[in-house]
C-alpha cells in the first residue's frame, strides 16, 4: 500500500482491490463513464473474466472509494501475451490530486515486477504518454469491435516485447467456470459455498 497527499485535502492510500471494494468500485464507474460503460468495445475483452492476478488497485482517501484501475491478461493474434489497461476512473471531487497518476505508476510497477511485458489500452495519447504508452507498436493490431486507432496506444515494459504484434486482440483465458470458482475458493482457504466461514 502506497499513501500520498497533502493534510488539507486527506492522505490517499492506494492498495490492491479487495471484495469489499466491489459495490463502490461499481458505483464510481457509473458516475465517471455512465450506462454506456459496457458497450464499450475494451469490455469485450473484460466481461465475464477476472483481472490478472494482483493487478487490481484501489485508491482511498477519507474512508471513501475515490479511484481504480485493474489489468486484464490479453494476448494478441499473433500470440504475444500482454496485459490491457482499464478503465481508470477518479471520482469527480478527488480530480487533479493525482490520483490518476498514482494508480497508473502503481500498476505499471507492479505489472513490470510480476513478469509481465506490455500493457495495451485505449485512451487519449496526451495523457497517457507520460506514462511511456503510444500508437508506435500498435498500427498492426485490432480491438474486437469499434474503436478509434488512434487511440490503441501500448506500453513495452520490456523493450522490443511486441515486436512483430498484430492481429485481433483477444482475451486470454476463458470466463471462469462455477467449478474452477469453488475450487479456487477452498485453495484460498475461504469456505465453499454453503459453508459457514
Amino acid at each position: 500500500m502506497s499513501s500520498f497527499g497533502s493534510p488539507n485535502d486527506g492522505p490517499v492510500a492506494i492498495r490492491r482491490e479487495r471484495r469489499s471494494d466491489v459495490a463502490a468500485r461499481e458505483s464510481l464507474l457509473d458516475a465517471a463513464f455512465g450506462p454506456g460503460r459496457f458497450a464499450k468495445t475494451s469490455e469485450r475483452l473484460r466481461e465475464g473474466r477476472e483481472p490478472a492476478r494482483g493487478l487490481a488497485f484501489v485508491a482511498r482517501r477519507g474512508g471513501r472509494l475515490v479511484g481504480t484501475l485493474r489489468l486484464w491478461p490479453v494476448v494478441t493474434g499473433t500470440g504475444h501475451a500482454c496485459l490491457l489497461l482499464g478503465p481508470l476512473a477518479v471520482a469527480e471531487e478527488a480530480r487533479c490530486l493525482g490520483i490518476g497518476a498514482a494508480l497508473m505508476r502503481q500498476a505499471l510497477q507492479r505489472a513490470n515486477l510480476l513478469g509481465h511485458r506490455a500493457v495495451i489500452l485505449v485512451g487519449d495519447a496526451a495523457y497517457y504518454d507520460r506514462f511511456g504508452f503510444s500508437a508506435a507498436t500498435t498500427g498492426t493490431l485490432r480491438m474486437p469491435g469499434p474503436y478509434e486507432r488512434e487511440r490503441l496506444l501500448a506500453c513495452e515494459l520490456v523493450p522490443g516485447a511486441l515486436r512483430g504484434a498484430g492481429g485481433l486482440i483477444a482475451p486470454a483465458s476463458l470466463p471462469p467456470s462455477r467449478l474452477s470458482g469453488l475450487m479456487d475458493r477452498i485453495a484460498g482457504g475461504q469456505a465453499p459455498i454453503g459453508q459457514p466461514a
